[in-house]
C-alpha cells in the first residue's frame, strides 16, 4: 500500500517506509529523515490539510 508524505507528497510504500511517525493516532509515511523532521517541528501544519493514507 502507498502512502503520500505529508511534507513533500511523494508516495511512499507503507510496507517497507523506515520513517515513520504517529500523530493523532494516525501514522505518517516519510521519504526521508529531512521530510519527518520537518513534520515533527510543525505536525499541525502538515497533518491538517493532507490524510496520511494519501486518500
Amino acid at each position: 500500500m502507498k502512502a503520500k508524505d505529508p511534507v513533500c507528497g511523494m508516495e511512499v510504500e507503507t510496507e517497507s517506509s523506515q520513517y515513520k511517525k504517529v500523530y493523532k493516532g494516525k501514522t505518517y509515511h516519510f521519504c526521508t529523515p529531512l521530510c519527518m523532521v520537518t513534520f515533527e517541528q510543525e505536525p499541525e501544519k502538515y497533518a491538517q490539510s493532507k490524510k496520511p493514507d494519501g486518500k
